[in-house]
């Protein structure tokens, strides 16, 4: 005699909540007759709550809750053969604007084996499928708009390279032709950058493909005779941020030209090699030429613009700079090493 007070106690109970919740929210019989909803519910789909006791889901409203795909998932969950769990389906009401829906259900054990009882949650994403449709739509035309002010920047070095390569024809002086020279080698690097960053994703750059394209740049421009001198390249697939390859470009410009200006004089012929391996955040940069070597003794030039460029943009990336004796020519290579770093660290605090 004490089953059924405790029945009607747990039914009762699952009522008021299903009533009184803040969520919109449906208390099924397991052949979808609604048993309650709440206050939420009605308001959220402008639906009369004395009209909702008893009748069945699909006659709600104005006939757009009879969904058979809803209906079958919810049948399968009444038998213990299912949940719904984030199902999405668009409520389509005449003369309104589709809303986009979430939906959950679970069997509620209340007690009363003889009866299943289903708990309907829904939740109406239709402004936040808004919103994300929105933000991917700025994402995108940002994307699009970046891609064309780098072109538009890239089109202005090269009118300024240009600009700067007329100039150097006209000036009398060797020394300041050369400096105009490289200062449009200079420019030549950075536009080779803003093209290379105009096709590549999350403002991040492929440096095969950018030490490729800078030294054919560089090549073309400083190199006559291209059966006497070349330039090869060899890169991993490393990929770095855009400020840092516009570190490492310009490093490498200011080496090959000063590979190029003064590793082979007298028609010398040779070849300049540029290799860049990286591991993890660890990464190497040398330039490597045959040519005739470092200069010794009083032959040593004094530091010009181009060191001091190279010093500072190392002193930049955190790295170091070594010089060798190739053998024949030299090598330089900018390296960083955070492992070392590490370590010359512990040595300190020990």
């Amino acid at each position: 005699m004490s089953n059924p007070p405790i029945v009607h106690f747990e039914a009762a109970s699952t009522l008021a909540v299903v009533v009184s919740s803040n969520e919109p929210l449906l208390f099924l019989s397991d052949d979808l007759r609604i048993i309650a909803a709440s206050a939420s519910f009605c308001r959220a789909f402008d639906i009369d709550p004395a009209s909702v006791p008893r009748r069945q889901l699909g006659e709600l409203g104005q006939g757009e809750w009879a969904m058979p795909k809803l209906a079958s998932l919810l049948k399968a969950t009444a038998s213990g053969s299912a949940n719904i769990d984030a199902y999405e389906l668009d409520l389509i009401r005449p003369n309104q604007t589709p809303r986009q829906l979430v939906v959950h259900a679970r069997k509620l054990d209340d007690g009363d084996v003889d009866h299943i009882r289903l708990l309907l949650a829904i939740t109406d994403v239709t402004t936040l499928r808004a919103e994300a449709r929105l933000k991917d739509d700025l994402i995108r035309d940002k994307a699009i708009l970046l891609q064309e002010v780098q072109h538009r920047v890239a089109n202005s070095l090269q009118i300024i390279a240009s600009v700067l390569m007329q100039s150097a024809r006209r000036v009398q002086s060797e020394e300041a032709r050369g400096h105009l020279q490289d200062a449009r080698q200079r420019i030549i690097s950075i536009a080779t950058l803003q093209r290379q960053l105009s096709t590549s994703p999350g403002g991040s750059v492929e440096l095969r493909t950018y030490f490729n394209q800078l030294c054919q740049s560089l090549g073309a421009s400083m190199i006559a005779e291209p059966s006497r001198l070349a330039i090869h390249v060899r890169v991993d697939n490393s990929i770095v941020a855009a400020d840092v390859s516009v570190s490492l470009g310009l490093i490498l410009t200011e080496l090959v030209i000063n590979a190029l200006k003064h590793a082979f004089p007298d028609e010398r012929s040779g070849k300049i090699m540029i290799d860049y391996r990286s591991s993890g955040r660890d990464w190497a940069l040398s330039i490597a030429d045959d040519g005739i070597g470092m200069p010794v003794g009083h032959s040593v030039p004094k530091a010009g613009l181009g060191t001091g460029i190279v010093e500072a943009l190392v002193k930049n990336l955190d790295g170091r700079i070594q010089v060798t004796d190739a053998g024949p020519g030299t090598m330089v290579t900018i390296s960083h090493r955070e492992t070392a770093d590490l370590d010359a660290d512990l040595s300190k605090a020990v």
